[in-house]
């Protein structure tokens, strides 16, 4: 008979969290157990068997892959974002140097069309409409009172005091655009001042996917700030 005690085994069982945990907290496990690690074996993408070794590689080469993606949407996001930063500079520019309400309405739909390369776009001033006769682009300029009642169709928009993008109803459209309403897909409705004060600014794209409710509005903001203080003066 043995003297040796008897071994009492107890049965542990493991889930796969609390492998995973262990690891978790035990980095080093496998460098303390090398001989595990050359063991370990995982299924590729094609079905054969490799090496964990391998497997990490492939991980990260995966995960360079995906950062590289997003380093690259990052700079092109930044290249555009200079660009637009150049535009609002240069339109700057030009409506400081207007010397009349005139020049000021021309130099912003010239860089509506050209600059910010815009289908179609708007600008509705409150004012006077005999007071800003002379401005001679019925097209691109409306002057109006705040209370026309054409504007009817805007009175909740004319009460906030941020842009606002995506669709808008038929009744706006063609307030806005007349008969090219049919091609425009979406549209920026910028504020002039707060609350609308001055007026607002339309940009209208054939793109139905340009200007949507979850786009970023920083640039839109900056130009209706720029634009109410520059009519202003007239």
């Amino acid at each position: 008979m043995s003297t040796q005690p008897e071994r009492e085994y107890h049965e542990v069982t493991l889930t796969e969290q609390a492998v995973h945990d262990y690891l978790a907290d035990h980095p080093d496990f496998f460098d303390r157990h090398p001989a595990l690690l050359s063991g370990l074996r995982l299924s590729h993408a094609t079905g054969e068997a490799v090496s964990l070794v391998e497997r990490q590689v492939s991980v990260l080469r995966q995960r360079d892959l995906k950062l590289e993606r997003q380093l690259k949407e990052l700079l092109a996001v930044a290249r555009e974002n200079d660009v637009l930063a150049a535009k609002v500079h240069e339109l700057s520019i030009q409506l400081l140097s207007a010397g009349s309400l005139e020049r000021a309405v021309a130099a912003l739909e010239e860089a509506m069309r050209l600059g910010f390369n815009a289908d179609h776009s708007v600008l509705v001033l409150f004012a006077n409409p005999d007071n800003a006769d002379l401005v001679d682009n019925s097209r691109f300029f409306r002057a109006l009172e705040r209370d026309d009642p054409s504007l009817g169709p805007f009175a909740t928009f004319l009460d906030s005091s941020a842009p606002r993008c995506g669709s808008v109803r038929d009744a706006q459209l063609e307030f806005l655009f007349r008969k090219d309403a049919p091609e425009v897909g979406s549209v920026a409705l910028v504020p002039l001042g707060e609350r609308c004060q001055v007026g607002f600014l339309a940009i209208g794209s054939a793109d139905a996917d340009r200007y949507h409710p979850g786009m970023s509005i920083d640039f839109l903001t900056r130009v209706g700030q720029l634009v109410a203080a520059a009519v202003s003066r007239y």
